[in-house]
């Protein structure tokens, strides 16, 4: 497996090896050895999730209180997807920025991105599956949301694609909104979180 730091610190993109035949295909999307040589420490598990999107469905953004927060592993094993990282850390040096990376079911890459980051996708085709490993359970007190096509943030939805949104996700307040009620984790303390998990691994 292939692991590449991505351009928003502490995201990964990792690559496995997939093993086409007569019978159809095998990739390991998760494989420990490389996640922590890749972050530095194992990935706890706590919960997992599954969602089945239309194309042209954006979830997101989506972050949750750090610490504990909530890293998240992410592959697409139907369909394929746009998936989103945003550096929501305020004191981050990379505060507000974005990266993206196309997940699919062709090259069964996955993304990591640690606590503290926001994440949202777009499913680019029907019936698209995305799969996650979650190290906390859900906890509906620390999520939050930002909406995903505030301008201040413009990821990089396609164009032609005409966006299907939750309620929850259309009401969630702007980038700007978010900061302004102190809504956003702060770098020190999710780098601290990042040591501490570190230094237990």
């Amino acid at each position: 497996m292939q692991a590449r730091r991505l351009s928003i610190p502490d995201s990964f993109e990792f690559t496995p090896r997939v093993f086409p035949d007569h019978r159809g295909l095998f990739a390991a999307p998760f494989q420990e050895e490389a996640f922590i040589e890749a972050v530095g420490h194992p990935l706890r598990l706590a919960q997992t999730n599954h969602s089945f999107s239309r194309r042209g469905t954006i979830r997101g953004v989506h972050f949750a209180d750090t610490p504990p927060g909530q890293a998240k592993y992410v592959y697409c094993p139907r369909g394929s997807l746009l998936d989103v990282i945003v550096d929501l850390r305020v004191g981050s040096p990379n505060f507000g920025e974005w990266t993206s990376v196309v997940l699919d079911s062709v090259q069964y890459k996955s993304v990591y991105l640690a606590e503290g980051l926001g994440h949202a996708f777009v499913a680019l085709e029907d019936e698209t599956v995305m799969a996650y490993i979650c190290s906390e359970p859900y906890n509906p007190a620390g999520e939050h949301g930002i909406n995903p096509l505030d301008p201040d943030l413009a990821l990089p939805w396609p164009r032609d694609i005409e966006p299907v949104l939750s309620e929850k996700d259309t009401d969630a307040p702007g980038f700007q909104e978010a900061l302004d009620k102190g809504l956003l984790p702060h770098y020190d303390e999710c780098v601290a979180h990042y040591e501490k998990l570190r230094a237990q691994g």
